[in-house]
Parts: C-alpha cells; sequence; structure tokens
C-alpha cells in the first residue's frame, strides 16, 4: 500500500480568486513506513501573496522569484502521486487548489481523483474525536507528536509532522522509547515515534498446535450453548 502525506502552501485560500499554490511537501508511505522517498518543491506564482498568508508560511515573492512555475513541475509531481492514496490535512483546500492548478494547464490533465485517491485526515479526527479541536497542533499534542520546530507552517514540514499523527491515529502508539532500566534519560517514561528500518528481521508466527486447538474450539462451543448459539468468534 502506498500512500503519499501531502502539504501545500499558497498565495491565499481562494483558488476561484486566483491564488496559486507555492510550496508543495510529500512523504512516501509504503506499508505504513516512510520511505525517505519525499517531494518538495517551491513554485513561482506570478501573482502577489496575500499578507495573511504570509504570515502563516513566511514565504516571499523575493524568495519564489527563480522558482519554476507549476507548469514547469507538474508531470514530476504528477508522477510521485500516481496511483498512491493522498493524506491530507482538510484535503478539500489541497486539493482544490492542485485541480486548479491542473485546469490551468488543460483539461487533458484530468483532476486528482483521476490520479490518485484521498483520504481527509480532519475528517477522520472529527470522527474519532467528535467535538474537539482537530487542527493539526491539537493532534500533536492529544498523540504527544513533537512539533516543537514548527514555528512558521511548511509543506514538506507539515507533511512530516502529519505522517506521524496519521500513524498514531489509525494504528495506536508506534513505538515506546526506552532507556534499558524502562524509563527516559530523566527516570520519566516518554513515548514517541520511533521509524522502523526496513530491513529488520520478519516477526516470527507462532500458530496454535492441535491440542491448543482442540481446547479452543470446545470453549468456543460452551460459550455458544451459555448464549444460546450468539458466540460472535463461530459466524
Amino acid at each position: 500500500m502506498r500512500q503519499i502525506v501531502l502539504d501545500t502552501e499558497t498565495t491565499g485560500i481562494e483558488p476561484s480568486q486566483g491564488h496559486r499554490i507555492i510550496e508543495i511537501g510529500a512523504v512516501e508511505l509504503v506499508d505504513r513506513k516512510l520511505t525517505g522517498n519525499h517531494y518538495h518543491q517551491y513554485i513561482q506564482p506570478d501573482r502577489e501573496i496575500d499578507e495573511g498568508a504570509l504570515q502563516v508560511h513566511g514565504i516571499t515573492q523575493e524568495f519564489l522569484a527563480d522558482k519554476p512555475r507549476f507548469a514547469d513541475v507538474a508531470e514530476d509531481f504528477i508522477d510521485y502521486i500516481r496511483g498512491a492514496e493522498l493524506i491530507i490535512h482538510n484535503a478539500p483546500f489541497d486539493v482544490g487548489f492542485i485541480n486548479h492548478e491542473l485546469n490551468m494547464l488543460g483539461s487533458q490533465w484530468g483532476k486528482v481523483d483521476d490520479i490518485c485517491g484521498v483520504l481527509d485526515t480532519l475528517a477522520l479526527a472529527r470522527k474519532i474525536h467528535p467535538g474537539q479541536k482537530n487542527n493539526l497542533d491539537a493532534l500533536c499534542k492529544r498523540y504527544d507528536v513533537n512539533n516543537s520546530h514548527r514555528e512558521l507552517h511548511g509543506a514538506l514540514l507539515d507533511s512530516e509532522i502529519l505522517a506521524d499523527v496519521y500513524l498514531m491515529m489509525t494504528g495506536g502508539q508506534v513505538s515506546l522509547l526506552l532507556s534499558d532500566d524502562g524509563s527516559g534519560d530523566d527516570g520519566q517514561q516518554s513515548s514517541g515515534i520511533k521509524r522502523l528500518s526496513a530491513d529488520r528481521p520478519a516477526l516470527k508466527v507462532q500458530y496454535a498446535n492441535d491440542d491448543e486447538l482442540k481446547m479452543h474450539n470446545e470453549r468456543l462451543e460452551a460459550i455458544a450453548k451459555a448464549s444460546g448459539g450468539q458466540c460472535v468468534w463461530k459466524q
């Protein structure tokens, strides 16, 4: 399973008002493991950046002056995301901007939904944590994901943080970082994300023997009898 955790920064909030993408950042997950195959690109938007947007990401027009335009990077970007599932926080925003950029290049480019699937982690978080704050900072605090290095929004940094949040939100605790005595350096238990090596040995699978299977089936029969045939493990 190939997933791309993606974020964008833009000149403003409405593509219908001519706002453009100025940064795309993405990291790749294969079978829920970060591969190191990331995508990062700054883009010249050929328009002014709203003051409100500038305060969010800090990317200036002067910085973008020598950067390529979306048309120059579109093919490489589409090749990178093609066939994957995009994981995006507040997906309608980013997908809307990407579709706007593709539409400006011509209908032959299609839309994001023609290229890959999309999972909105904001919608997912609202289902898991209804009635609570579910922005990225709130989720980092809830799942103990370190985002202390995030002073301004940045597409690649935010996609890396979102990848950690997504893994915690959909799979529980990924790892426990402990010293030899079962505590952190300060004597307190500390938890966090630990990236697993791709060349680690396969986990050993222990199968039940015949006697254990017999005892298991006998137990299920007893549960089924006591529950009037409502043993879910036999359905």
